[in-house]
């Protein structure tokens, strides 16, 4: 096995609301090849919308299905984008992706100053794979 360093994913775009798996290691495609155990080293989010949208990311273990609503105990990110802005989420160490281990991400109405409908929120997942 060869460790890639990689975009995992191109711009995934979401429109809300929704919660959508968006990588599965060991199953999802790479520009390097299917992706094997996955190290994700940040996430770039931006908000296309014309309102305010509220994103999460969340692991899934392997086993776990991703539902029309994102679990809780499996979400590590939750923040409110204005429209067209950019925010990057990265860790001090890598996030380890096993196989079957998913990320998912999802779109809802922040508290105030937006609905949630009709935003659209790119994403893009960098890190590296054993392929």
């Amino acid at each position: 096995m060869t460790l890639q360093r990689t975009k995992l994913l191109n711009i995934q775009a979401v429109t809300g609301i929704a919660t959508v798996g968006i990588f599965t290691a060991g199953t999802t495609s790479t520009p390097a090849g299917v992706a094997g155990t996955t190290y994700i080293r940040s996430v770039i989010m931006h908000n296309t919308g014309l309102g305010t949208a509220r994103t999460s990311l969340y692991v899934y273990p392997s086993g776990q299905t991703v539902t029309g609503f994102g679990a809780t105990v499996n979400r590590i990110l939750r923040i409110d984008l204005a429209p067209n802005e950019t925010t990057f989420f990265e860790t001090n160490y890598p996030i380890v992706l096993s196989t079957g281990d998913k990320l998912a991400v999802d779109i809802t109405a922040p508290d105030t100053g937006g609905v949630g409908v009709g935003s659209a929120v790119n994403f893009m997942i960098n890190g590296d794979t054993d392929i």
